[in-house]
């Protein structure tokens, strides 16, 4: 009965350390959850840092041109100014992927582009993009705003009169 004892000690050692090991293991997965979902929140909370710093570049050009406008009458300064921040604005979607849509002279696509009106037309194939009233634009490849576009439908044919016939 003495080897049975020890025997048994030994278990209950083991299986204390196995079960201490089970516990901190726990411990340990809890503690990383947390951690995680912290980082996640925190992603979440700060993934447009990049692009808002970047816009407070353009927030401050247009401030910049808005105060020389109400000093100066200077036009072609003016116009420069606003072509500066455009081209500013233009590089900071590049640079976060946000693209245009403005199909003109391309199939309509009702995925990219909403149709707000129809014209006849002779010179181009049915349901193509004649012209564009406002852009759309993607993040990366989701459509962040569709393009307002006119649509081309074919020329109806005048009526023919049935007593030529």
């Amino acid at each position: 009965t003495e080897e049975i004892t020890l025997a048994l000690e030994q278990a209950e050692a083991r299986a204390r350390d196995f079960s201490d090991k089970v516990l901190r293991a726990q411990a340990d997965l809890e503690n990383m959850r947390r951690r995680s979902e912290r980082e996640l929140v925190a992603a979440h909370r700060y993934a447009q840092e990049g692009f808002a710093k970047e816009l407070v570049n353009v927030r401050d050009s247009l401030e910049m041109g808005l105060e020389a406008a109400r000093t100066t009458v200077d036009i072609e300064k003016l116009r420069e100014g606003m072509d500066l921040t455009l081209r500013m604005l233009t590089s900071v979607f590049e640079k976060f992927g946000v693209k245009e849509v403005a199909p003109i002279k391309q199939k309509f696509d009702p995925v990219y582009h909403q149709a707000m009106s129809v014209q006849e037309s002779t010179e181009f194939d049915p349901n193509t993009v004649l012209a564009v009233f406002q852009k759309g634009y993607l993040l990366h490849d989701r459509l962040l705003r569709p393009a307002l576009v006119q649509v081309s439908k074919a020329a109806s044919k005048p009526p023919t009169d049935a007593s030529e016939s």
